[in-house]
C-alpha cells in the first residue's frame, strides 16, 4: 500500500465555513458569555469534522477498483450505464453528513469526458437519485482500454458538487478529484464481468476499501 496526501487535513472547501463558524462563536462568547456561545462552538466542531480529509493507505493490487467515497454501500447489482448505454455492474456508496466528503479516483485512468446534469435534490440513498438528482459523471478509460463511469450525485442537503478535472486529465488511483458538500452519493458503473467485493450495507472508505475486482489481470494499473 502507498499513501497519497497532497492536500490539507482540513479540506480547503471548508475553510470559509469553518472561519465563519469560529468567528461567530468568538463574537457571541465575547458579547454574551460562553454559555450562549456553546451552540455555536458545537456548530464549529461539526463543520470541522465534516471537512476533515485524512490521509489514506491506497491498495496497489492489480485490477482493484477502490471506493471513490466514504460511506455505506446501498447498491450492488446489474444495471445499464446511463452515460454509455452499456451493461454494467453498478455499485453505489451513500455518504451521510458524518462521512468524509472528499472524492477520489477508484482506478488509474484517463478522463475521457465530464458530463454535468442539473436535477433535483432527493435523498441520495434512494434509487431515483441516480437519474433525477443533480450529478456529475466522469467517464474513465483505463490503460487496458476498459471503461468505467464514476458519478457524483447531490443529495437532500448537499447542494454543491465540486469537480476539479476535465477531459484529458490523467488520474491515479486514490487521487483526489472532487468534493460534495453535506451528504450525497457516488455511483460506479463497471464492466459487467467485474467481481463485486462489497455488499449492501458495508461501510467503506475512499481509496482504502476495494469495491470490486476487474476481470482483466492488468486493468487497474500498468
Amino acid at each position: 500500500m502507498t499513501s497519497d496526501y497532497p492536500h490539507p487535513i482540513i479540506a480547503r472547501e471548508g475553510w470559509p465555513f469553518l472561519a465563519m463558524a469560529v468567528v461567530f462563536a468568538l463574537l457571541v462568547n465575547l458579547l454574551a458569555g460562553w454559555v450562549w456561545s456553546v451552540p455555536l462552538w458545537l456548530v464549529a466542531l461539526f463543520v470541522l469534522q465534516f471537512f476533515r480529509d485524512p490521509p489514506r493507505q491506497i491498495p496497489q493490487a492489480i485490477g482493484a477498483v477502490l471506493s471513490p467515497a466514504d460511506g455505506r454501500v446501498v447498491v450492488v447489482g446489474s444495471a445499464i450505464d446511463p452515460y454509455t448505454q452499456r451493461e454494467a455492474l453498478k455499485i453505489s456508496v451513500f455518504m451521510n453528513v458524518f462521512n468524509v466528503h472528499s472524492n477520489r479516483s477508484p482506478v488509474d485512468a484517463n478522463v475521457t469526458a465530464v458530463q454535468y446534469h442539473a436535477g433535483s435534490f432527493f435523498n441520495a440513498a434512494l434509487d431515483k437519485a441516480s437519474l433525477e438528482n443533480e450529478r456529475n459523471a466522469l467517464l474513465l478509460k483505463l490503460p487496458t482500454g476498459e471503461e468505467i463511469t464514476c458519478v457524483q450525485i447531490a443529495g437532500l442537503v448537499a447542494r454543491r458538487i465540486l469537480c476539479y478535472v476535465a477531459p484529458g486529465a490523467v488520474l491515479k488511483r486514490g487521487e483526489r478529484y472532487g468534493f460534495i458538500r453535506f451528504g450525497s452519493r457516488v455511483d460506479l458503473y463497471l464492466p459487467p464481468n467485474a467481481r463485486p467485493l462489497a455488499a449492501i450495507g458495508d461501510k467503506v472508505f475512499a481509496s482504502e476499501t476495494v469495491l470490486a475486482q476487474l476481470a482483466s489481470p492488468a486493468a487497474s494499473t500498468q
